[in-house]
């Protein structure tokens, strides 16, 4: 190239040509301004990484927000996460992301990686490494027919007290070329934040195993109350990621009492803690206790349990629907009393659903000297009732009315089912939007019931 088509041109000494130095110097300077950026963005998208995948406690959710970041950190086509076995010696879980559908299809009923290969390579030797080109490597052992063709890898593993959890494996930047150092660099960065996350993840979800499991081991198993037929359920809050150690208040119980009847109670202690469940276990026993000293009246029952509850501690809000269900005339007869509580729910035999809505009282834990109102039902052979707490219906963007609306016609689908099945499906359908636990209790009326249409 001639002297006049190289702008940086130099003299006979060595140095720029007159008029040349200024832009020799823009230039690469310009370069590491650039660099520089570029670097700059990468570290702040890090600390935002981090911040994401700190705050998450679903660790499903979160060893996929994992792979996709660091898909982003480095502009690679695809990505996967590999959670090792309890052995350490092989994949008990792989997680890919950045498969189109078509390349979703094309694997369709090929086994997920066991940890052989590359991948094995890593497990086996547990640093980081980077390939240019699979194909060649001397640990490759191909891919599986209708893998994608991927030429490029990183892989960097993700350290638990220590112990590799799982690896970071990371195919084809999108700019076609290879993995380099600041890729490794930033992806081991985020690995070393994802072992702490990881492990806050695995804690969270031991404590929410342990309260969810104290939760229920103070929940009744229900006797055989024949010839009634009854049938309970019990839902934690999808909100408990919020607080792991958080128990609910709700429960349920149901039992023949000395003249016959069955006694059958819901109720919700205000509050998710520890405080709200021992208050739940305590008026609980307390109230079968005065189920079997009493028989008399549901009011009567439930005034003295306010009392008593008083009596001996400052006790939390509690709402109550406390009922007897009992032979009268050749049918059976529904007696309950309210304190606050949501109405009882009746399906009748030809499909239909109502609320048994009457004014309830005040909730336990209030005033012991307002009084307590008594309501009473013939119930239809045939008939289904099902006693449930708030947790089933509220929303907190629209109004309770919606809620039990909701619920009457989901109930009304259900209708025909076994008791389990329809307390199975208020549950998981709720109309409700999850933020609270939900307890069920539902009995079925012997006598013959007519089939009908679903709703």
């Amino acid at each position: 190239m001639s002297q006049h088509g190289d702008p940086c041109r130099r003299s006979a000494q060595g140095e720029p040509a007159a008029g040349t130095r200024d832009i020799c110097e823009i230039e690469p300077t310009a370069e590491r301004v650039e660099q520089s950026r570029h670097a700059d963005e990468r570290v702040r998208a890090l600390l935002d990484a981090t911040l994401v995948i700190s705050r998450e406690l679903d660790l499903p959710v979160m060893l996929r927000k994992i792979v996709s970041i660091a898909l982003e950190l480095v502009g690679a086509r695809y990505g996967a996460l590999g959670v090792l076995d309890e052995q350490g010696k092989g994949l008990a879980e792989f997680i890919p992301i950045g498969l189109n559908e078509q390349e979703y299809h094309d694997l369709a009923g090929i086994e997920l990686p066991h940890g052989r290969g590359l991948l094995g390579r890593l497990i086996r030797q547990p640093a980081s490494i980077r390939v240019d080109d699979i194909s060649t490597h001397p640990d490759s052992v191909g891919f599986p027919p209708g893998h994608p063709p991927m030429r490029t890898m990183l892989g960097v593993g993700i350290r638990v007290h220590n112990r590799i959890y799982g690896n970071i494996y990371l195919c084809e930047r999108s700019d076609g070329q290879p993995f380099d150092r600041a890729d490794e660099t930033v992806v081991e960065a985020l690995a070393g934040a994802a072992g702490v996350a990881v492990e806050n993840a695995r804690l969270f979800d031991q404590v929410r195993a342990s309260a969810e499991r104290f939760q229920r081991l103070l929940l009744p198993r229900l006797p055989e109350l024949s010839p009634l037929s009854v049938a309970e359920i019990y839902k934690a809050s999808s909100e408990r990621g919020v607080d792991a150690g958080q128990v609910g208040g709700d429960w349920y119980d149901a039992l023949l009492l000395p003249d016959g009847a069955v006694g059958a109670v819901v109720g919700d202690v205000v509050g998710h803690d520890l405080v709200a469940a021992a208050a739940m276990a305590q008026a609980r026993n307390m109230l079968r206790a005065l189920l079997y000293d009493k028989c008399g009246p549901p009011s009567a029952v439930l005034a003295q349990l306010d009392r008593t509850l008083e009596a001996i501690e400052e006790n939390p809000v509690t709402t109550v629907c406390l009922a007897r269900i009992e032979p009268a005339g050749g049918g059976w007869r529904l007696s309950w009393s309210s304190a606050g509580h949501l109405p009882p729910l009746l399906l009748t035999p030809d499909g239909g659903s109502r609320f048994l809505d009457v004014e309830p009282d005040i909730p336990l834990g209030v005033d012991i000297t307002l009084p307590r109102h008594d309501h009473t039902f013939a119930l239809p052979p045939g008939a289904t009732l099902v006693l449930f707490t708030d947790g089933l219906v509220e929303h907190r963007s629209h109004p309770i009315d919606r809620g039990l609306a909701a619920l009457a016609a989901l109930a009304s689908v259900y209708a025909d089912q076994p008791l389990p099945a329809l307390c199975q499906a208020l549950a998981d359908e709720h109309p409700s939007d999850g933020h609270d636990d939900l307890a069920i209790l539902a009995f079925r009326i012997p006598g013959e019931r007519r089939a009908h249409p679903a709703g």
